[in-house]
This record gives structure tokens, C-alpha cells and sequence, in this order.
């Protein structure tokens, strides 16, 4: 670990976000859900830890059972989505500056994806089935 922080916020600067070192790879959604959240795709950024200020303008939606998203109630911001499972969070990339020259680790859910959000790039992509299997063989259940 570096120490490395890195620091973003919502549209409205009503909630801060810092992130202790971060990882310098993007996961992309392209499913569903995560378009209807987002309006195209889901950029998740990782990191060891992080620390949110600005809770009260913060909003959490249980979008399914094993998962929930954040968002900014003033500006509608999509600030998080958090795995319920294990309770890992990974925020959406945009809010971060430092982000921009993040490469993409992967993009899941490929086939659900909009013709107009195909992505260039030589990254792994994975089908809702190869996710869905992957999560299964690590003890996930969905049923």
C-alpha cells in the first residue's frame, strides 16, 4: 500500500469522496440496470478504503437482492454500488479526476450492452453468463 488518496465529488459538491489507494483499472458494467442507473454504462473504481463525507445528501436504492446503489439526493450524482454479499463498494470512475487515464481492467455484461456503448480496446469482456458462472464457482447464489 502507497497511501495514495485520491479525491471526487458529486455534480453538486454536496458529497466528497476520497479513496485511499485506488486501483488504476476501471471496471465497466453494461448491464441493464447499471444502464438504467447511469444512462450508459457503470465505471467502478476500487481501492483499500475510502472515506464519504456529506451522508445526509447521500441515498441508497436496494436495486436487487444482493445489490445497492448511492446516489446524491440533490443532484442525482450515481455516487456507488455496493455488493451486498461481501459489502465491497466500488464508486463511479466520473467523480474521480484522477481517473481519466485509468485503463479498463475488464467489461462484464457485454451482451446486454447499447450498439452505441461499445468500447474500443484490447480488454477481457464478459457475457452475463460468464459473470453469473464465475460468481456461482466463488460460492455467490442467485436463485
Amino acid at each position: 500500500m502507497s497511501g495514495e488518496k485520491i479525491s471526487g465529488q458529486c455534480l453538486c459538491g454536496a458529497v466528497h469522496i476520497t479513496v485511499t489507494d485506488p486501483k488504476h483499472e476501471i471496471e465497466v458494467c453494461q448491464c441493464d440496470m447499471c444502464r438504467r442507473w447511469s444512462g450508459s454504462f457503470y465505471t467502478a473504481l476500487t481501492g483499500e478504503s475510502h472515506d464519504i463525507q456529506g451522508e445526509e445528501s447521500i441515498t441508497e436504492y436496494r436495486s436487487s437482492d444482493w445489490a445497492e446503489r448511492g446516489f446524491c439526493n440533490k443532484c442525482g450524482s450515481s455516487l456507488w454500488y455496493t455488493f451486498l454479499p461481501t459489502g465491497g463498494r466500488s464508486f463511479s470512475a466520473g467523480l474521480f479526476d484522477a481517473s481519466i487515464n485509468y485503463t479498463i481492467e475488464k467489461e462484464i455484461f457485454v451482451d446486454e450492452r447499447a450498439t452505441w456503448s461499445r468500447l474500443n480496446g484490447d480488454h477481457p469482456c464478459q457475457t452475463a453468463q460468464e459473470v453469473i458462472e464465475e460468481a456461482k464457482a466463488a460460492g455467490f447464489s442467485f436463485d
